[in-house]
């Protein structure tokens, strides 16, 4: 097979160092790992230290029991690869000390999207915002504690807020399987 020639079976990461990215990480066989409040706070946690160690400015995330999502914009300094490398490593670990469940493989993958058009991005800012509601977990977004929807409504403007929340994000292609 030609080095230049992509794996059919997983997904393409080619991460450079900056640019504005959708991440969606998930975990093996979409297992509930996550399924208690400590534990979705421990991977939010991290996720948010983590991006400021990799200089990732996050824009948008969503932090789930078998999975996440976020919207982040990368510097001329931080790689992807590490802080996702670092993100999954710790949260395994740390998640397993908790279950007493030493070794066990947690996370499954993660796929990037580079977004190079603006009405891409709104969107999936708005997917990702949105999110817990589209899984039926709470009516309104800002209500979900594991996602940035309350932060960005308070940090934001109104107008921008309702621009962003303005998009549609039926046409976005997303594994959201979840």
């Amino acid at each position: 097979m030609s080095p230049s020639k992509d794996w059919p079976h997983a997904p393409i990461h080619r991460l450079d160092s900056s640019g504005i990215y959708m991440v969606t990480g998930a975990t093996v066989n979409k297992e509930h790992v996550f399924a208690t409040a400590e534990k979705l706070s421990l991977v939010e946690d991290e996720l948010l230290t983590l991006a400021k160690i990799y200089e990732w400015q996050l824009e948008a995330w969503a932090v789930f029991v078998n999975h996440y999502h976020f919207v982040a914009r990368g510097s001329e300094e931080g790689s992807l690869k590490k802080f996702l490398q670092h993100l999954h490593s710790n949260t395994a670990r740390k998640t397993n000390r908790l279950d007493d469940t030493a070794g066990r493989q947690v996370w499954y993958n993660f796929w990037d999207k580079k977004l190079t058009y603006e009405r891409s991005y709104l969107a999936r800012l708005n997917y990702v915002h949105q999110n817990a509601v589209k899984h039926g977990l709470v009516w309104v977004a800002n209500q979900y504690p594991w996602c940035s929807a309350s932060w960005f409504e308070r940090t934001a403007s109104p107008a921008t807020v309702k621009t962003i929340y303005s998009f549609k994000v039926d046409q976005l292609k997303i594994d959201h399987d979840y």
